[in-house]
């Protein structure tokens, strides 16, 4: 009988920040040591009147090495952090940040202009801004009452 990797937290981006954590220790502790931990950036979603913004912290990752991409209503985001080896840094005696590639999808409204999506990188934070279309935007109408 063959033996079957068992893997219950195979997608774990909808994950509590604290449940995420805790997949993160689990698969430390039952992995190789010697290859990169599984990781993926914390991500703030918020909405103005105008449009959505994503902000993910991606600190050590070259604006290069992130892919942005909107398709079938699905925004993903896609990138690596290079773990540098130098002969000058041989003895690690902790290492606790993550490197190698993640991946984060998010579901996006139908009412997002997905022609005009910018992404703005400072300070280790990806921000994309999502424009909303003409129709989602709130319009103040003044309603005229009758005094009968």
């Amino acid at each position: 009988m063959p033996v079957v990797k068992y893997a219950p937290f195979v997608d774990t981006d909808d994950f509590p920040a604290g449940l995420r954590l805790f997949q993160d220790t689990v698969n430390r502790l039952f992995s190789d040591q010697t290859t990169a931990r599984p990781w993926a950036p914390s991500v703030d979603i918020f909405e103005t009147d105008n449009e959505l913004v994503l902000k993910a912290d991606v600190p050590g990752v070259d604006m290069k090495d992130i892919d942005i991409q909107i398709e079938n209503g699905t925004l993903s985001l896609k990138g690596e952090r290079k773990f540098e080896r130098d002969e000058k840094s041989k003895g690690f005696h902790r290492q606790e940040r993550s490197y190698g590639t993640f991946v984060r999808y998010f579901t996006i409204p139908e009412t997002v202009d997905s022609e005009n999506v910018k992404a703005d990188y400072q300070g280790g934070v990806l921000t994309v801004t999502l424009p909303k279309k003409e129709i989602a935007k709130p319009k103040a109408i003044k309603v005229q009452v009758n005094n009968n």
